[in-house]
């Protein structure tokens, strides 16, 4: 059964990024886009997104696709047939600054950011 847990363990890759400084709004619209998505469409979409979120997603995507080949050496990419299994975008640190408004009072500003895990997925059994 450990044996079994190991193997299911190595389909997944995980990546993650940190304190992107977008706010987590605007990295959900591009982030749908490719949940569930195989890998390559995913990456299409991505590249001819003109968001500025996708440019991030995609070298994070790229980075997943590297750690799955990180844990599994043997197997190749085509074969495995790769897809996002889970993206999440959750809040992150909030920069809080005041802008000058009229009659001596201030506005709060507040500059978002956010975390994105991102888990790639191997769809059939490779074995090493």
């Amino acid at each position: 059964m450990a044996e079994r847990l190991k193997e299911e363990k190595k389909q997944l890759a995980i990546a993650k990024l940190n304190n992107c400084p977008t706010s987590p709004r605007k990295m959900r619209l591009v982030a749908d886009l490719v949940r569930g998505k195989q890998v390559e469409l995913a990456l299409a979409i991505l590249r001819f997104n003109s968001k500025e979120a996708s440019r991030k997603l995609e070298k994070l995507l790229l980075s997943a696709i590297a750690n799955w080949e990180a844990k599994n050496e043997d197997a190749s990419i085509e074969d495995a047939d790769l897809y996002i299994k889970e993206i999440r975008v959750d809040g992150g640190t909030m920069l809080k600054r005041l802008r000058p408004a009229p009659q001596g009072r201030a506005h709060r500003i507040r500059k978002r950011s956010n975390h994105v895990t991102m888990i790639v997925e191997s769809n059939n059994n490779v074995q090493s």
